[in-house]
């Protein structure tokens, strides 16, 4: 068990680090960047309607569940969900490890025990917390497809492919285990078997918009804009505000020189999101075609001050050198 346990480890390089980006290069200065992150606590909430997770009843576990755990524990379990459900997730993470202190095999404390640490950027010990949902209840899907993407974001390919795949065989309509497994396959660059899981998961869970946005990256990687064009915008139904996949439609619209579509998109994708600076940096480069070169200084100061802000110094250096562009041609004469 000891040698199962540690096979789980996080690389340490790879805790707490920011989500690796892949590029796509639009011009010789033009990037767009996307992140790759697993489905673990937001996407279960759009896409397991479980009793494992907090919903506006709070609903007991089923009575199999409840004849087989003390009551004590399940009381525990309520309140650790109540707890989510105020907004108090450090008292819900206390509450749920009492839950599993009183019962090891209470597999839905364990769970959400992970989803609560998980929220809180607890990689490691969230991914401990979904293996022993995984021991308490080896039939227990939903943990495992977790358990899977916290070792996806934490960078050990290998075993969370294996879970994902236990995931899918424990129930094969599981649709955030296809797109975890989707984003694994998506970072070996196995594109074809990328979209085979993507689409399933778009399947299973018509009401995320994720699947259908990476969907999109995966096509343009393979340079099918078209494909990726028609993925983003069903990422889009589903969600109109999905800062990322406007900005990657305007990136599109931008590499093929229709600058008031892409100016548009850009300005959608800000609008979703008013800290996203891609998407002002994206609108500078429309106004530097444009030559508007005033417009252009204002949100590529934008850009320049939300990089830095966050911790992104080298684009923010480049939205500098585009600004001192800008400024220069804003005060040569026309």
């Amino acid at each position: 068990m000891t040698d199962e346990i540690n096979s789980l480890r996080i690389c340490n390089k790879c805790r707490g680090r920011k989500k690796e980006n892949l590029i796509y290069k639009i011009s010789s200065y033009f990037q767009w960047l996307h992140n790759l992150r697993p489905a673990i606590v937001v996407s279960l909430i759009l896409l397991c309607g479980s009793i494992l997770f907090p919903s506006p009843t709070l609903p007991l576990p089923p009575p199999d569940l409840a004849q087989s755990s003390s009551q004590p524990a399940l009381d525990l379990l309520n309140q650790g969900l109540q707890a989510i459900q105020a907004g108090r997730v450090q008292d819900a993470i206390a509450l749920f490890r009492k839950a599993t202190q009183l019962d090891p095999r209470l597999a839905a404390a364990h769970y959400n025990l992970g989803l609560a640490l998980r929220q809180t950027g607890k990689l490691q010990p969230a991914a401990d917390a979904f293996y022993q949902a995984t021991q308490a209840d080896p039939k227990f899907a939903p943990a495992f497809a977790n358990l899977g993407g916290a070792l996806l974001e934490g960078n050990n390919l290998q075993l969370a492919n294996d879970y994902l795949q236990r995931a899918i065989e424990l129930d094969s309509k599981l649709g955030f285990a296809h797109y975890n497994l989707g984003l694994l396959r998506e970072q070996q660059r196995d594109w074809q078997r990328a979209i085979a899981s993507f689409k399933k998961a778009m399947q299973y869970s018509p009401n995320a918009p994720e699947p259908a946005y990476h969907l999109g990256i995966v096509y343009l990687q393979r340079g099918k804009i078209d494909q990726a064009k028609d993925a983003f915008r069903q990422a889009l139904r589903v969600n109109p505000k999905y800062p990322e996949a406007h900005y990657n439609l305007g990136s599109i619209w931008f590499q093929q020189g229709k600058l008031p579509e892409a100016l548009e998109s850009f300005r959608k994708s800000a609008s979703s999101n008013s800290n996203y600076a891609n998407a002002y940096y994206g609108a500078g480069l429309v106004f530097m075609q444009l030559r508007q070169y005033a417009e252009a200084a204002q949100v590529f100061q934008y850009a320049k001050d939300l990089y830095n802000a966050q911790g992104n110094p080298q684009w923010g250096r480049n939205a500098q050198q585009l600004l001192q562009q800008a400024q220069n041609l804003n005060y040569q004469p026309r």
